[in-house]
């Protein structure tokens, strides 16, 4: 039997996207996506939302995926992959600038 977690994790590890910000385009935690690595049964929903995320189509390794269930389950606007490139580097801007708030308070005490 697939175990979809364990495919889930092989993808994304060779997307080389950050967990963090897989996560945060799901809404999750980091350590939600640890413990969503160790479910053999992942739901369909998830697995469409991830391979969106990670560009990679999980069609031929999980059984019960068409390209209709990438259709229905996610009607948001889809970035490209520029605009995509553009909001990480945003994110990834927004934490540091996040960190160095925190570094300045802790100084300023």
């Amino acid at each position: 039997m697939e175990h979809r977690g364990e495919i889930i994790e092989k993808a994304i590890r060779n997307s080389g996207i950050p967990l963090t910000a897989i996560a945060r385009r799901i809404g999750k935690s980091r350590q939600w996506i640890y413990l969503l690595f160790q479910n053999p049964n992942v739901p369909l929903h998830i697995v469409v939302q991830i391979g969106k995320i990670i560009y990679y189509d999980f069609n031929e390794e999980i059984n019960g995926l068409s390209a209709g269930n990438y259709n229905l389950i996610n009607s948001q606007h889809e970035l490209s992959k520029e605009e995509e490139s553009w909001k990480e580097k945003y994110y990834k801007l927004m934490e540091e600038y996040l960190k160095l708030l925190k570094k300045e308070s802790k100084e300023s005490y």
